[in-house]
């Protein structure tokens, strides 16, 4: 099974993809799972938020979009897609006062651990979901230094 790239109308691609595959399938194996087929997705703001409105009916810009095809029960592979803005991704960066490089890399493993049965519409369920993501942060950094460079 794969991790793949790929880009819509807008030419980002993240730098050092096996490493992040890597990562990811590192983190999806610690929450217990297999790792299936992942397609992440960078497209357009105007492509993502055409991505919200036909498929989630939602009128507003989102940073990730994430369509779950997970069998955590039977199987316990992990798959789907994870559409990403990276433009969006940029503004939040600057909101909440960090580098558009860790952000991407928190909104990359945000999407896999929706993947994993990880929810997040709770205060609750907030917490915990920045936890797992700082958590994943910090085994990136561990393995394989700093974050990729955010180029766009």
């Amino acid at each position: 099974m794969a991790v793949t790239f790929h880009s819509e109308e807008c030419g980002f691609l993240p730098h050092e993809r096996r490493k992040t595959a890597a990562w990811i399938k590192a983190v999806i194996a610690g929450e217990g799972y297999k790792t299936g087929d992942i397609a992440y997705v960078f497209c357009s703001s105007e492509y993502h938020l055409n991505i919200n409105r036909t498929y989630l009916y939602h009128d507003y810009h989102t940073d990730v979009i994430t369509f779950d095809y997970s069998d955590l029960t039977g199987s316990r592979v992990v798959s789907g897609d994870i559409f990403i803005d990276p433009f969006t991704v940029r503004d939040n960066a600057d909101i909440v006062g960090t580098q558009p490089r860790e952000e991407i890399m928190r909104v990359i493993v945000h999407g896999v651990l929706h993947l994993c049965g990880h929810g997040d519409k709770t205060p609750d369920e907030e917490r915990q979901m920045r936890a797992l993501e700082d958590r994943a942060l910090a085994l990136y950094r561990e393995t394989y230094g700093d974050y990729p460079p955010f180029v766009l």
